[in-house]
């Protein structure tokens, strides 16, 4: 048997993988205050890696959005179309495809408010709903056109519901907009525009509504979130924080944002290969992650959600791989 000495402690990171990590990582540590070895509760220290690259089921071609139900089941799109349903240990349940996807692959899940699952299905131009069975629920299809008009759709990257059962969707290349449909898929209004200014995106990737029915919008390609009241007729703007950068609160590419269970916003930068936490007033807390393959770090990221526990799972994109995080 090994001596305690040269053993590793359950849950943590060997002195290697916390070099490595420590070495790789824009910042030189994998979280803001890291010093010695990552503590068993502290993000990082208890990555649970599961997934590789590959065509069979329980692998992934550069996986590219998730989605977690109330009973814990994973959601995860890759780019071949496929859909692949897991238990949160990461064992393979079933799958399925979207209709077509010779024109490209959607790049984003949610899960609505009467339990259906949400895809953009980005390259189609459509809101596509499923059963957590891989049922598509066809009635409830939203656009399914190309073109800058009300209802039609340029490139859909995600879609959320509101506390009223609204629906959000965002799009990205020339269109770089919002629109606001009814519970039943009705348009009701729009706002966004190709741009740098406060109320324009530069391919809007990531959306979250927070419990006071506020937006906040990974804008991606300004490297910056905003923040918008969905309680006026029209949304407003609130606020906005990040800029272009490596630093703490700065942002690369920021592509998925979300709230954990004790009110901090994370946001996944796949510029920056790693997960940054936030207080609800854009202050940088911690981050979590760095370029890499070890156990702990990222290529490329593209999303994360969180389970019913509070338990992180990223997708680590390009390391066709999901990690899980008890946070």
């Amino acid at each position: 048997m090994k001596s305690r000495a040269k053993s590793t402690p359950p849950g943590c990171l060997s002195r290697r993988q916390l070099l490595a990590l420590a070495l790789a990582s824009p910042l030189g540590c994998p979280m803001i205050g890291l010093s010695g070895c990552l503590s068993p509760g502290t993000p990082g220290s208890n990555a649970f890696v599961w997934g590789r690259k590959g065509l069979d089921d329980g692998r992934f071609i550069k996986p590219r959005g998730i989605a977690i139900n109330d009973t814990d089941d994973i959601f995860i799109v890759d780019k071949t179309s496929r859909i692949q349903v897991f238990d949160r240990d990461g064992n393979f349940q079933h799958s399925w495809r979207t209709p077509a996807c010779v024109n490209g692959k959607p790049c984003g899940l949610s899960i609505s408010h009467d339990g259906l699952l949400i895809v953009p299905d980005t390259h189609y131009f459509q809101v596509l709903f499923y059963t957590f069975e891989g049922e598509m629920v066809s009635d409830r299809t939203i656009g399914g056109r190309n073109g800058r008009e009300p209802g039609e759709f340029g490139f859909l990257t995600d879609v959320v519901q509101d506390s009223q059962h609204n629906y959000y969707v965002t799009e990205y290349g020339d269109y770089d907009r919002i629109q606001k449909f009814d519970p039943t898929g009705k348009f009701i209004c729009q706002w966004g525009g190709h741009g740098t200014e406060v109320g324009e995106f530069l391919r809007p990737q990531g959306l979250f509504i927070d419990p006071d029915d506020q937006l906040w919008i990974a804008d991606a390609s300004n490297h910056r979130v905003q923040i918008y009241d969905l309680k006026t007729a029209q949304p407003t703007f609130i606020r906005q924080f990040g800029s272009d950068g490596t630093a703490a609160g700065q942002l690369r590419y920021p592509y998925t944002i979300d709230m954990d269970q004790a009110g901090f916003i994370h946001v996944c930068e796949l510029g920056n290969h790693r997960i940054q936490k936030f207080t609800v007033d854009g202050k940088s807390m911690a981050m979590l992650g760095g370029p890499g393959r070890s156990p702990g770090q990222f290529h490329q990221p593209w999303g994360f959600a969180f389970d019913s526990t509070g338990a992180m799972h990223v997708i680590d994109s390009y390391n066709h791989r999901v990690q899980r995080f008890q946070t």
